[in-house]
């Protein structure tokens, strides 16, 4: 059984800096596509970045100078790394793993297995 397992959520004031683990279980995510969404009560799910199965990234609109999406070198754990975090980044983060199919790698649908979330709250 495939699971994730999001980690490093918390409470930080603007400008700090988190670190986000999604460790992985029942599968090896080198064969996937890895990826990290958030959502918040005012925002509809947004992707934020994404590996692809051969080691591609891609990263939401205007994230990639904050954000960086790596995976470990053990292949089980994803990683995003956030700085100079803002009050609109607050929601809930979550991981998630699947295969793409035809679907673009920041549709929902791309992705099989979800990650319970984790939160992420940054005040001003």
């Amino acid at each position: 059984q495939v699971q994730l397992a999001e980690s490093g959520g918390g409470s930080v004031q603007a400008g700090g800096s988190l670190r986000l683990s999604c460790h992985v279980s029942g599968f090896t995510h080198s064969h996937y596509c890895m990826g990290w969404f958030r959502q918040s009560s005012e925002k509809e799910r947004e992707a934020v970045a994404a590996v692809g199965m051969d080691g591609e990234l891609a990263y939401g609109n205007s994230m990639e100078d904050r954000f960086t999406i790596s995976r470990g070198s053990t292949k089980n754990i994803l990683y995003l790394q956030m700085s100079d975090l803002r009050p609109d980044d607050t929601a809930m983060y979550y991981c998630a793993s699947g295969r793409r199919g035809a679907y673009a790698w920041s549709e929902a649908n791309a992705y099989s297995y979800w990650g319970k979330g984790t939160q992420v709250t940054v005040s001003s």
